[in-house]
């Protein structure tokens, strides 16, 4: 890939409070990029400093290969999505979307019409444009503001948690179409979101921010199946912790897991890297298992007792105890036909494999 954005040791100051630190990133062309972390970890002040509506302390931010240093937000080939949609209540859907054309002085006012109904069947609203906007739905309110930014023709979309507004339904159908139409236009999407699903729903890669640093940057598979650090593990998506020591740190690492055992694992299980000595080891629900009656494994078993059941429908969530860990750990498992639900108190056995586990510092 072909990079468009490229961000060089860029700091961003208020007073003292330091926004932004060091902040080395670059961004292809045709990428769905995200970037995701807690509130106040300085995402969407990033965000703000590639759309020009921030300048920067300290670095450089290029586009296209230029300097963006003193370019002003309306002169560089972005277009951002706001969180609120800032969709003018008191005109009609096609005023709001061809709002953007009023200045461009290369586009004649008899192409303009042609240009907003191309917009609106890009984001499924053809035949929209006479409608009021105060009437119309969150979603799509939230559509007319991706018409109205697409219909520039920008190299870059900043979406600023656009979906944060709508309810579960919605949102999940929106994720949906925000990616069939980056793939349909081509261009570059930079998402912000606290998000943990959507993030990983919709990108190509994403940044993990913590206190204005990228903490972990990759794509979505690596971020979740071997984060470097116990923090990104925290945040995407639910993870077990358990004690460990480990005792060899060569080419193949030797552990001993609190509540499992003894076991070897590989260096790529180590993303953060491995010492001798105490660390810590986790491994996600769904990489557990039980074994009920009538059921066999070829993997590795460990006594337990159920501490807390929560029944999803599809799935089932068990808090187990298992000898030698103080807090209980979270099992993930599909409701199948024919398999009960275990309750409270019940002996079981933990089924579970070395290859799921990640060494953290």
């Amino acid at each position: 890939m072909k990079p468009l954005i490229e961000l060089t040791g860029v700091q961003k100051f208020y007073g003292d409070y330091h926004a932004l630190r060091d902040i080395d990133l670059t961004i292809n062309e045709g990428e769905f990029f995200s970037l995701l972390g807690p509130s106040g970890c300085g995402k969407t002040t990033l965000l703000r400093t590639i759309a020009g509506f921030e300048g920067v302390s300290e670095g450089s931010v290029m586009i296209g290969g230029k300097d963006m240093d003193g370019v002003s937000a309306n002169l560089r080939p972005t277009n951002m999505v706001f969180q609120s949609y800032a969709i003018f209540p008191h005109l009609t859907v096609a005023e709001n979307v061809a709002f953007g054309l009023r200045k461009r002085k290369d586009i004649a006012k008899s192409d303009r019409p042609a240009m907003v109904e191309d917009a609106l069947k890009m984001v499924g609203l053809a035949g929209y444009g006479d409608r009021a906007a105060h009437a119309l739905s969150g979603g799509q309110r939230q559509r007319v503001a991706l018409a109205r930014a697409l219909i520039l023709k920008p190299k870059v979309l900043l979406l600023d948690e656009p979906l944060s507004a709508l309810d579960k339904k919605m949102r999940e159908q929106m994720q949906v179409e925000l990616i069939r139409l980056q793939r349909h236009v081509g261009i570059t999407f930079i998402l912000v979101t606290h998000d943990q699903e959507e993030a990983l729903v919709m990108s190509d890669r994403i940044a993990v921010m913590f206190e204005g640093e990228i903490g972990q940057l990759d794509d979505p598979e690596t971020l979740y199946r071997r984060p470097k650090s116990k923090r990104v593990a925290e945040f995407i998506g639910k993870m077990n912790f358990l004690p460990a020591e480990v005792t060899s740190a060569s080419d193949v690492i030797a552990l001993d897991v609190a509540g499992l055992g003894k076991c070897e694992v590989p260096q790529e299980q180590a993303p953060g890297g491995a010492t001798v000595g105490s660390g810590v080891v986790g491994i996600r629900p769904e990489s557990l298992g039980i074994l009920f009656e009538g059921e066999t494994t070829d993997r590795q078993l460990v006594d337990a007792v159920v501490d807390e059941v929560v029944y999803y429908g599809d799935m089932t969530y068990y808090d187990v105890r298992i000898a030698g860990v103080e807090e209980p750990i979270t099992i993930s498992m599909k409701n199948m036909i024919g398999r009960p639900v275990l309750d409270k108190d019940d002996q079981t056995q933990v089924i579970w494999d070395a290859r799921a586990l990640v060494v953290m510092p």
